[in-house]
């Protein structure tokens, strides 16, 4: 019998897999505790529109990935933070302060552990982040880390 997960099952399949299930298991099992619909013409439809849903959903955030991309090659990201004599910082400059930063200063919303720096910044200075916004799309962001 030919049903369609509905959750994943571990050693059957994914969600909203089709497959082909023994009568036994999809009747008693898959069917009565709401794991898989059986797979007729109605919900095999509802599928198909479900995933060209989620393919426009991910096309439109990948295209909006590329502008923001585009966007922070251009921008130079300061942070004003509090310095000793000799131009080291008091703590340090975290993804988080990043993050926060780039959403009040241009309103670009990134995780921040999205946000790749190799180490802490500890020193006053010019910096660059790996960002990863989106699957296959990274982007440079110039950090400028200057005294109050």
């Amino acid at each position: 019998m030919k049903v369609i997960l509905t959750e994943d099952i571990k050693g059957v399949g994914k969600k909203d897999e089709i497959i082909n299930a023994s009568d036994g298991y999809a009747r008693n099992f898959l069917l009565p505790k709401k794991k898989a619909l059986e797979a007729t013409q109605d919900n095999l439809n509802k599928l198909k529109a479900k995933q060209n849903a989620l393919q426009n959903k991910k096309a439109k955030e990948l295209e909006e990935a590329k502008k923001i991309a585009e966007k922070m090659k251009t921008i130079t990201l300061k942070i004003k933070v509090k310095a000793g004599e000799n131009g080291k910082i008091f703590g340090g400059v975290t993804a988080k302060e990043i993050a926060d930063n780039l959403k009040s200063q241009y309103n670009i919303e990134v995780d921040k552990k999205k946000i790749n720096i190799e180490e802490t910044i500890k020193v006053l200075g010019t910096f660059l982040a790996d960002i990863k916004l989106h699957e296959g799309v990274n982007a440079k962001l110039t950090i400028a880390v200057v005294a109050e």
